[in-house]
């Protein structure tokens, strides 16, 4: 294979470039020392692959280093549920083999990779946290994971979720639950807990996760690390365990990557979207490159408090900095929050109310699961929609109704920004089992309302609480402009900080 055919992969149905995801490969230093292994496990994907691509280091010493930095934390925080160590080291032995002979992948070549629980994953064990599929291993790869694998990334194995990944804190009956690496007390968030806590103690330096109500983003927020819910329509979830075909719900769950840095999700991203012909939903909008966005010409809104929950006093001081920040770009700011986003709260209630009855059963029986047999926090979850009262049709139609309102508000709001600048929740990461109660639900709009409307989000790290918990800013798009919002997000990293490392 030829350099230039090396820098195309199959990706969305099509061939296109995504070699360092938009453009030509980076170029190599000169003089570059060799990675040691304390370097291999905090390294960006992005560097990795750049690492493993011009020979500095073998795919094999990457993953030999991810395995054993698993090893190491993983009796600690319970994040990664199945770990193939012997084929991942195989498949990098292969990559290198490869290499050798001139061949590269894709622009993941021989990175080693995590994917969430919820995800299927060929001959590998996929639960998404319910007993009924405690045993259960796909034939296929969900369509994303079969595209990052493609794009040459090396499965290293898969991360906890909370049952059918619908809450706050990743526990689950299977697996059990994950601490967050900054303080085992207290939960990494959820649904992609796991992906998180793994990630932000270099156990793994991209996984794939899922979103539905804040599943990517509050994670990202709780343990420090960088996440993308993509727009509605951008990448098909085939092969998840809550699928395209959802019911009144089918709108809200986007699948997205999760790393310590912003550069691999610029990385990660193009990989994975674009239709698949099964995913009904799915659009093959053009994606913008994130380092053609000049900040300087943005228009920002942003705003602490949705009028819904006020933040705690440290996370409103991390969305403050990063606008000080951005400030001093030249972006114009303007301190506001969307018009109509105060019903939130109520319409997302009022929207799982309607479908979590039916939604669960179907998800039961699709999976085996029997009602006597599903956690204690996803019987909490539905317990909690049960103070509705079940709606008429004629109710639920006008919900839907009252959506695309909300809907059409907050988009005539976006009509004057290019993005919002807001926090990711209003709490940092929580005692376990407190996460996702319906006491702090409140604290979920902020993460809620883009579900909603579809927008996309990234989160990056904003500042550290008095208990040194990490706490996370989140940056939304226009929907189809995720460059826009990475653009903003790869800026905020590096003014703010970024990922910290945990003492683990």
């Amino acid at each position: 294979m030829s350099r230039r055919e090396a820098m195309t992969v199959i990706c969305s149905g099509a061939l296109i470039p995504v070699a360092s995801s938009f453009g030509r490969f980076p170029e190599v230093p000169q003089a570059v020392r060799t990675p040691n292994k304390d370097d291999l496990i905090f390294m960006s994907a992005t560097a990795l692959a750049e690492a493993i691509r011009t020979k500095r280091v073998s795919s094999e010493e990457v993953v030999r280093a991810h395995i054993e930095r698993i090893q190491e934390v993983n009796p600690k925080i319970n994040a990664v549920v199945q770990l193939v160590a012997d084929n991942a080291l195989k498949q990098a032995r292969e990559a290198d083999a490869a290499l050798a002979r001139g061949e590269i992948k894709g622009p993941l070549h021989g990175v080693p990779v995590t994917i969430k629980d919820s995800l299927d994953t060929a001959g590998v064990i996929s639960t998404g946290g319910t007993k009924g599929r405690a045993s259960f291993v796909p034939k296929k790869n969900a369509t994303a994971v079969a595209r990052i694998l493609s794009a040459g990334a090396i499965l290293l194995g898969k991360t906890n979720t909370p049952e059918f990944t619908f809450y706050g804190e990743t526990d689950n009956l299977v697996y059990g639950r994950t601490n967050n690496p900054y303080n085992l007390l207290k939960t990494p968030g959820g649904s992609s807990g796991g992906a998180a806590a793994i990630i932000a103690s270099g156990g793994s330096p991209l996984d794939l996760g899922s979103d539905t109500g804040g599943s990517i983003r509050a994670p990202s927020h709780c343990c420090g690390i960088s996440g993308i819910k993509p727009t509605s329509g951008r990448v098909p979830r085939t092969g998840h365990i809550v699928p395209f075909a959802a019911g009144l719900s089918d709108s809200l769950t986007q699948i997205g990557p999760l790393a310590r840095y912003v550069e691999d999700l610029i990385l990660a991203l193009p990989i994975i979207v674009g239709p698949d012909w099964r995913d009904p939903a799915i659009v093959g909008m053009p994606l913008g490159n994130p380092h053609n966005i000049v900040l300087k010409d943005l228009r920002i809104a942003y705003h602490t408090d949705n009028g819904i929950t006020t933040p705690i006093p440290e996370i409103v001081g991390a969305v403050k900095r990063a606008a000080e920040e951005l400030a001093k770009t030249g972006i114009r700011l303007e301190e506001r929050r969307p018009t109509g986003i105060e019903q939130t709260k109520e319409l997302n209630d009022q929207l799982w109310a309607a479908c979590t009855d039916a939604e669960v059963r179907r998800f039961f029986q699709a999976a085996g699961t029997s009602e006597s047999e599903i956690s204690p926090f996803l019987r909490k979850a539905i317990d909690a929609m049960k103070q509705f009262k079940p709606m008429t049709a004629g109710e639920v139609d006008d919900l839907m109704a009252r959506l695309d309102l909300y809907r059409s508000s907050m988009l005539s709001f976006m009509e004057g920004f290019d993005a919002i600048l807001c926090p990711v929740n209003a709490y940092p990461a929580l005692e376990h089992g407190l996460f996702g109660d319906w006491d702090h639900d409140p604290g979920w709009t902020y993460t809620y309302a883009y579900n909603l409307t579809g927008w996309p989000g990234v989160v990056v790290r904003g500042g550290t609480t008095n208990e040194g918990i990490p706490v996370g800013v989140q940056v939304v798009a226009r929907p189809w402009r995720e460059d826009v919002a990475l653009a903003i997000a790869l800026h905020l990293e590096k003014t703010l900080g970024g990922w910290q490392k945990p003492q683990i």
